[in-house]
């Protein structure tokens, strides 16, 4: 930091195995990810290339290796995964990650049906190259899925291999662990926690409401996606006090 101040949380070091930042880069250029790595590196644990935006963005090589440089890992958005998935091109995908040098993956069924047993031998198969994260939860703002049904998933995937799981929120936090007007469902999320790690769990939160909750709910620790990049400073300064919205969460009490 570039100055001294008490009373600020302590955050876990980089490599971090929590208190992640997942930022969703849903087509910033060249130039523009490397002003986002030169800004923000320090805060960002892993770079999401959102949805299908690796299918159409131009000189695509050139930026995964100013993410490099930093670094930093990537990966294609899950929606990706399901594309090939669903045209049987599963080893095609495994391919396009070597050739790109990706070694994170998201296995993902928010768009397409997959029988969960088969979703699991896909985590598997892939968890033996490279690191997974598997999402959990429908893109479908109809389909309510119960709390019992997310421990289940999540806690099946995790053994299948996944390193985290990731709580389904779409780009906007309006679906899965979200009402359609990005109020968290509280309940859910929190019967979840009495079942899953917390620090296996990222929570997709690109709303500041909705980071807020989560942080005033686990901590400055709290893994949480979807996140804007011009977003990374003002969360990493909310997650250790520095924001209006958390100013009073590690102050001693009676220095206030």
């Amino acid at each position: 930091m570039n100055f001294n101040l008490s009373q600020i949380p302590e955050r876990t070091k980089q490599p971090r195995e929590h208190g992640i930042t997942m930022v969703m880069d849903k087509g910033l250029s060249v130039e523009e990810a490397k002003n986002f790595m030169s800004a923000a590196s320090p805060h960002v644990d892993v770079v999401k290339l959102g949805f299908g935006t690796s299918f159409v963005t131009p000189n695509l090589k050139e930026k995964l290796e100013v993410y490099r440089s930093h670094n930093m890992p990537i990966y294609f958005g899950g929606t990706l995964f399901e594309a090939f998935l669903i045209r049987n091109q599963f080893e095609d995908y495994i391919n396009v990650c070597k050739e790109f040098g990706v070694s994170y993956m998201e296995v993902s069924d928010g768009s397409i049906e997959i029988p969960h047993a088969e979703k699991c031998g896909y985590i598997e198969k892939l968890a033996q190259i490279g690191v997974v994260l598997s999402e959990v939860g429908s893109k479908d703002a109809a389909h309510i899925i119960p709390p019992y049904k997310w421990i289940e998933l999540m806690r099946a995937e995790l053994e299948a291999g996944s390193t985290y799981v990731i709580a389904e929120a779409r780009e906007a936090g309006n679906v899965g662990i979200y009402r359609g007007t990005g109020e968290v469902r509280e309940g859910l999320v929190q019967e979840i926690l009495t079942q899953i790690p917390e620090e296996k769990i990222i929570w997709e939160a690109p709303q500041k409401a909705q980071q807020l909750y989560f942080l005033e709910l686990i901590g400055c620790n709290v893994n949480l996606g979807n996140i804007a990049p011009n977003e990374v400073i003002p969360l990493e300064a909310m997650r250790i006090g520095l924001r209006g919205d958390t100013f009073h969460l590690y102050l001693n009490k009676e220095t206030v």
